[in-house]
């Protein structure tokens, strides 16, 4: 499949129907409770994007379940093996490696690719074709998603901010409760890039000016939530997987450049003082997070296109479509944490460890103990650090093959020599903790051992049947009978 750059969100809604992946909802529904356990049911049956075209309370159409199974989610990125873009990417950090003049010639291209995808600043958007400057957030079919919410939640905003002192832009994806017609919370975790530029505005004492984008083509979407480090322009990012530069356009009242094609841009600020009560929220670990106290953002403008979609998601119990997004962060991602750890072969976070919870890692084992170095190396990576359960096992376990793992994992161990426990830094996610954002981690060695490593008798042999045998069997099997 080539790759394919969206426009917007309405050109990827046309490619999904042209396929016959999406489905149009006619009957009026209402956004508290009802669209979400039509797209709960919707997604765990892996069933077909949803335009709920008639939603209670508001003039705009909303698009649930966009990239809900794998197939849509290789239609969004135009790419049927997502670990080829991590390959790619890391191609273009190797340029600065090339020193002779035929290393620099062959870089040419991927400077090339690089240059085209920075964003390309316009004067005039379709995300300002209607400009309300009284703004009323009532008018959006926001959702509350489950029952024991605090309130509507915003669950696909693209928040922008910069950093106060270097000026750049940051993009993340942080839910947003609305209290009323003009404020919301703003539920940024403190080790997300927005709570660090926060940060620094209230060692200023100044307000902090944030636009959010609402309805964007997919992969820009996606960019949003990627795990990049700090000061990397998720807007750059979005333009190297899209194959083409992401258009922005200045804000109408803040000085925050904003997608062009989006459907919606909430402009305002936030108050460095100020505070209020958000949640709970039915997460994506199939709890309520707790209520607490976060930012709150002050919408003074909206706009937005003429016909614009409203874009939302619903968490909870796995699996649903957030599901593939990480997954597209694991697939995308690895061939970066295989260039710090060369050992590693593959990576499963499993959808039912909500993906801090659990990482199953399969390496080419060269010396004792190094299953512990993976461990040790994975906890202190990115959001890895997050991880609270790390499982390692050689690299002929196929590690997408959960039954697979098992077998080694319960065959393999020794609790007392293969097991480790250790503290550090958790998702704020995690209920289980004994305290927010640190509690217990848990590593389990599941490769074969090796001398030195704890095993004082033969480690024993699998049970294979020989290749002449599966064959001979193969080419006989319809002589047998056996259906």
């Amino acid at each position: 499949m080539t790759v394919m750059a969206y426009r917007d969100l309405g050109q990827f809604v046309e490619a999904l129907e042209s396929r016959g992946l999406l489905k149009r909802i006619s009957v009026e529904v209402d956004p508290v409770l009802e669209i979400t356990e039509i797209t709960d049911r919707v997604s765990k049956a892996g069933g077909p994007a949803l335009l709920f075209e008639k939603v209670r309370g508001s003039e705009f159409p909303v698009l649930m379940n966009s990239v809900g199974t794998k197939e849509r989610l290789t239609l969004a990125f135009g790419r049927e093996n997502l670990e080829e873009i991590g390959e790619e990417l890391l191609g273009l950090l190797n340029i600065q490696g090339a020193r002779s003049f035929m290393d620099k010639m062959k870089a040419l291209p991927l400077l090339m690719k690089m240059s085209e995808a920075l964003p390309k600043v316009v004067r005039h958007a379709p995300c300002q074709e209607v400009i309300e400057k009284d703004p009323d957030l009532n008018r959006l079919p926001i959702l509350k998603c489950w029952p024991k919410d605090g309130g509507r939640f915003i669950t696909l905003p693209m928040v922008f901010t910069r950093d106060p002192k270097t000026g750049r832009r940051n993009v993340g994806m942080y839910r947003m409760q609305v209290y009323d017609a003009r404020t919301t919370g703003m539920h940024w975790h403190i080790h997300k890039d927005g709570a660090r530029h926060f940060a620094g505005y209230q060692k200023e004492g100044r307000r902090m000016e944030v636009a959010v984008a609402i309805g964007c083509d997919p992969v820009t979407v996606y960019a949003s939530t990627a795990p990049l480090p700090p000061d990397v322009d998720e807007m750059l990012f979005a333009g190297l997987l899209r194959g083409e530069a992401v258009e922005m356009v200045r804000a109408k009242t803040v000085d925050i450049e904003v997608p062009a094609h989006a459907e919606f841009i909430l402009e305002g600020y936030i108050d460095p003082s100020e505070s209020r009560m958000e949640g709970p929220f039915g997460d994506h670990t199939g709890h309520y997070s707790l209520p607490a106290p976060y930012p709150v953002f002050h919408v003074t403008c909206i706009t937005r296109k003429k016909n614009p979609i409203y874009h939302a998601t619903v968490v909870g119990r796995p699996p649903m479509e957030d599901c593939f997004m990480a997954k597209a962060t694991e697939r995308i991602f690895l061939p970066f944490i295989r260039m710090l750890l060369p050992e590693i072969r593959d990576m499963n976070l499993p959808v039912e460890g909500a993906f801090h919870n659990c990482a199953i890692i399969s390496i080419e084992k060269s010396y004792p103990g190094q299953a512990r170095r993976v461990m040790h190396a994975l906890w202190g990576l990115g959001q890895l650090m997050h991880t609270k359960v790390v499982i390692v096992v050689d690299g002929d376990v196929d590690v997408q093959d959960i039954p697979s793992v098992a077998w080694k994992v319960l065959n393999n161990i020794d609790p007392r020599r293969d097991v480790i426990l250790t503290d550090g830094t958790l998702d704020v996610l995690d209920h289980s903790a004994p305290y927010p954002c640190f509690g217990a981690k848990i590593g389990v060695d599941a490769t074969r051992k090796w001398p030195g490593e704890g095993i004082y008798r033969e480690w024993p042999e699998e049970t294979r049947m020989t290749e002449e045998i599966k064959s001979l069997v193969t080419q006989k099997w319809a002589e047998y009978g056996i259906e």
